[in-house]
Formats: C-alpha cells, structure tokens, sequence
C-alpha cells in the first residue's frame, strides 16, 4: 500500500504540520519506506511461533513478576468529590457546553 503526496498531505493537515513540497515529498519516502517493512513483516510466517510477553524471554527463561489480584486502597470517592462544585449519585455534575 503506497501513499500518494495527496496522503501526505491530508495527513500533514489533520497533524497540524505545514510542510513544505521538499519536506512532503521527503515525508512521502519516509512513510512510504515504513509502510514496505510492515507489509514484509507481514508477508513472514509466523504459524506455529508462540507469543513473548517480552523480547527478552527469547534470550533466556524470565520469570513472570505477578501479584495477588486483591484491593489495596478503600473506596475514596467522597473524598475525591468533596471540592467538586456539584455532585449527584457519585457523579460529577458539569454544565451543558454543546447543545
């Protein structure tokens, strides 16, 4: 998937960027070089290779460092609420801005 200078350009647009047509056509290679090694990446058969939770469990056995899934902190939402202007039902109550 190749983009065209339009592409770039959209894209420039929606990231705010002015670019100049030295800069788009330099960005156009750029992307265009990135999205190449995606689709090789993509294009590699990766059937039957499991998963790593870390690059580095390919270079030796690395031991997973889990906790115990238990609540460590009591429920505080009154206290967060306390400076709220308003509040409802545990909900912070703001005023219509869009109509």
């Amino acid at each position: 998937m190749a983009l065209t200078p339009q592409d770039v350009g959209r894209i420039a647009h929606l990231a705010r960027l002015e670019l100049s047509p030295d800069e788009a056509s330099a960005m156009l290679a750029q992307l265009n070089g990135f999205f190449g090694i995606v689709e090789r990446m993509g294009a590699v058969d990766t059937s039957g290779v499991e998963p790593l939770y870390t690059p580095l469990s390919a270079v030796h056995a690395v031991a997973l460092r889990l906790r115990d899934d238990v609540v460590t902190e009591g429920n505080e939402r009154d206290a967060n609420q306390r400076s709220a202007p308003v509040v409802e039902d545990g909900l912070f109550l703001v005023p219509k801005v869009i109509e």
